[in-house]
């Protein structure tokens, strides 16, 4: 009896805590009357053009209070209402209203946001002023970087405080990021200011930071903006040796330009390059190409352009109209809608891909509903943009699919290697193998990078076998590959191999790679060598650096640098005395801690006099040595930066005199 009363006991207790539970979730349910989080996305999203059309009305004041007491505003919402303000007045009208909200605060998203709109508007007292309130703790613990600071004040052109802030940066870390020199070197080329560009792109690389895609962008739009097209085309061509991705906006600047000068030749081998490298092509481009169009030049590229010169009349604009006083007792939710009379404003309808993503992450049969009953205008930079934010591969898989069902929409080359791309990165080769029979079927010709960008991502994902299959089977895929194209792609194929750890397939590569009359590149050999010297196989490295003399290259500072530190690590100090003796000879000395290195070797291992004589080098020298030799493994080699670094000088040079 009396287990029977405990027993009883405890499923009453049971049965009242999941009464609890339940009550809790009914109560939490009530409170988010959306099924999904698409359709809070879907709400929030109408909110904000309500926002956004109120701020650009002749009497925000009539509507903006009622906007700002709906239940769905929070930081997400105020921070793309923001970002939205067509004015610094106007969204400062909006943070004054909001101060009015108890149940608001503001958030770091938030204060970047109003910083961000100040900064572009040139308010630099209000800007300060907030920075102030920002490190006094008045909006609790929102913080601010350098960076922060350094993008504010140079969108506000303000190059005293922009130069300020690098030098604190520069104090708290030896080595500020690659962004941070970006930022004064195209302030300082809107300025005209040549020659103060030209010193922080060799601080840049002297103080150990390799310049990335946005510097060669800053340079190349100097370069032309200085009347150097010529010279920008060098640098333009240089890139892709150097492994750096050629930009949407660095094509836009020399299609600009050649169509200025009447140039259509170089423009339509402009656009046969942005094919090769699958970059689709801006809107902004739609009026200069026009012109061509006109002329005749690019009729057989009508289609390539077919979404970028024309805009895409499915799209409607939402409109801003008072509404009558016999609306004012409708539901809350439909507060956000707009009536269809006395039209004021119209805007394109507020997106953000990135949280529509987010938003469908676990792809459910609900979240689907809500998204095809949203009705969204489906088009090729939309998708792209779309599959970009997905975390998962199988909700990106899940989507391409379904989208490719949708009305008036059908996947392009840039959807195509966008998911291709992503896949290869996660390592579903299944699904790259499936994609990539779709397309052999079709005949579609995919770009180059995308063949490229694939055998990259199997070395991420460790498969080397995909990586084989292919480079030797569906590289074909892109078409004629020139022999410089080729070069890269074999290098991106031995990259992947040694990641893999495939040591023996990747020596078999470079023996084909050069019976086939493709010379490896300095890169190339510096990441082998650099590979096997970590290993400890002083063997194939020296046999790698025979093979590359007898290519009749000359070893740059950096493969110096490689050889003798992967020679030292191995405790094979006299082999990185004899490069360093070689390199002395050459006219060239590695950098400071490579120097470090070698003496300590040398010492451990007894060389107590070539020890002394590496000392007495530097001394003679009398140089402050930079902290890393300019070049990378795999990507950049000295002898390309130093090139393309002098042609930027010496451009400027001639302007200065």
């Amino acid at each position: 009896m009396l287990m029977n009363n405990k027993a009883l006991s405890c499923n009453f207790n049971l049965l009242k805590r999941l009464t609890q539970q339940v009550q809790l979730q009914t109560r939490f349910y009530a409170r988010d009357p959306f099924p999904t989080k698409v359709s809070h996305y879907l709400h929030r999203a109408k909110l904000i053009d309500s926002i956004r059309l109120t701020l650009r009305s002749n009497n925000p004041n009539t509507s903006l209070p009622t906007l700002l007491n709906h239940r769905l505003l929070d930081s997400f919402v105020v921070t793309h209402s923001l970002r939205s303000a067509p004015s610094a007045d106007s969204a400062l009208y909006l943070t004054q209203a909001l101060d009015g909200i108890p149940r608001f605060s503001h958030t770091q998203y938030t204060l970047h946001a109003l910083a961000t709109v100040l900064a572009k508007s040139g308010r630099i007292a209000e800007l300060k002023s907030l920075i102030d309130d920002i490190r006094a703790k008045k909006f609790g613990n929102v913080k601010i970087t350098f960076m922060n600071l350094m993008q504010w004040y140079a969108a506000a052109k303000d190059i005293d405080s922009v130069i300020r802030v690098l030098n604190e940066y520069r104090l708290d870390s030896k080595h500020p990021c690659t962004e941070s020199y970006n930022i004064v070197m195209s302030l300082y080329a809107q300025m005209g200011k040549d020659s103060e560009v030209v010193k922080v792109f060799h601080r840049m690389i002297g103080e150990g930071s390799l310049p990335n895609c946005r510097s060669y962008t800053i340079m190349i739009e100097h370069l032309v903006k200085s009347g150097k097209l010529f010279e920008a085309m060098e640098v333009f061509n240089a890139l892709p040796l150097m492994r750096v991705k050629r930009t949407l906006k660095q094509y836009s600047v020399l299609i600009e330009s050649f169509i200025a000068s009447k140039r259509f030749e170089e423009v339509k081998m402009l656009l046969h390059e942005m094919q090769v490298d699958g970059i689709l092509p801006s809107r902004a481009m739609s009026l200069s190409l026009q012109q061509m169009k006109e002329e005749g030049f690019i009729r057989e590229s009508d289609e390539f352009f077919r979404e970028t010169t024309l805009p895409d009349e499915r799209i409607k604009n939402i409109r801003y109209a008072i509404d009558s006083s016999d609306d004012e007792e409708e539901d809350e939710d439909e507060n956000v809608s707009h009536c269809d009379r006395v039209d004021r404003v119209q805007l394109k309808p507020w997106l953000d891909p990135r949280a529509l993503a987010n938003a469908l992450q676990s792809w459910s049969p609900d979240e689907v509903a809500e998204l095809e009953g949203a009705k969204f205008v489906w088009t090729t930079r939309f998708v792209c943009k779309m599959l970009r934010n997905f975390n998962s591969p199988e909700t990106a898989w899940n989507f391409f699919c379904w989208v490719a069902n949708q009305p008036g929409f059908t996947h392009d080359i840039y959807t195509v290697q966008r998911i291709m791309t992503l896949l290869a990165r996660q390592g579903r080769t299944e699904l790259v193998d499936r994609l990539i029979s779709k397309i052999r079927m079709e005949g579609m010709r995919v770009p180059f990078s995308t063949i490229r960008l694939i055998i990259d991502f199997y070395g991420i994902s460790k498969n080397a076998d995909a990586a084989l299959k292919v480079f030797n089977h569906d590289r074909m895929l892109c078409g004629p590959i020139s022999k410089s194209n080729l070069m890269l792609l074999y290098s991106s194929l031995l990259r992947t191999l040694t990641k893999c750890g495939r040591n023996s397939d990747a020596l078999d590569m470079l023996d084909e790679m050069i019976l086939n009359g493709i010379c490896p590149d300095i890169q190339t050999f510096s990441g082998l060598m650099h590979y096997f010297s970590q290993l400890g196989d002083i063997k194939t490295v020296q046999k790698l650096f025979a093979m590359l003399r007898q290519s009749g290259l000359e070893p740059d500072p950096y493969l110096y640098k490689v050889l003798i530190q992967g020679y030292c690590k191995s405790k094979r100090a006299a082999l990185a005395w004899r490069l360093f003796e070689d390199m002395k000879n050459s006219g060239l000395v590695p950098d400071s801690a490579t120097k470090e290195l070698l003496v300590k070797s040398l010492w451990k291992e007894g060389r107590r006099r070539e020890a002394a004589a590496v000392e007495e080098s530097y001394d003679d020298l009398n140089v402050v040595l930079p902290l890393e030799l300019p070049g990378h493994v795999w990507t950049v080699s000295s002898a390309d930066l130093t090139r393309v670094c002098n042609i930027y000088s010496n451009c400027l040079a001639s302007n200065d005199g």
